[in-house]
């Protein structure tokens, strides 16, 4: 038996106990991409139609590299967190929660590995 009030239990509790930490990594994933997406973009673009050779150097270069990588973590970070309040705000049978929570994380962690995996390969040598 517990004698503490209503107010007691749900003081600093957010439906979850943990949403405004999960509401400020989205802002803060969200601001960390808004200058990586403009550099990514700046190394990308020039590359467009161009032989894979001059796409390989550039990722050669360890800045472009370490952008890459940053915004594709980044990327993906965000999806995640986004995939996830979209599934426990608008899927309410238990199942379909978790199967689709699973899914989305794999789906992101997957994508994003294989991101990473490929600047890497062509940053240390393509």
């Amino acid at each position: 038996m517990s004698y503490r009030t209503d107010r007691q239990r749900a003081f600093g509790l957010g439906a979850s106990g943990e949403g405004v930490h999960h509401w400020w990594q989205q802002r803060v994933s969200s601001i960390a991409l808004i200058p990586l997406v403009i550099l990514f973009s700046w190394t990308l673009v020039p590359l467009i139609g161009g032989p894979r050779d001059e796409i390989v150097a550039a990722f050669g270069n360890p800045f472009n590299a370490l952008v890459a990588v940053l915004c594709v973590m980044a990327v993906f970070w965000h999806l995640k967190q986004g995939l996830q309040v979209v599934i426990e705000d608008y899927v309410h049978h238990r199942l379909a929660l978790a199967a689709l929570s699973i899914i989305s994380e794999l789906f992101c962690w997957l994508f994003g590995v294989i991101g990473v995996f490929s600047v890497a390969r062509m940053a240390f040598g393509g």
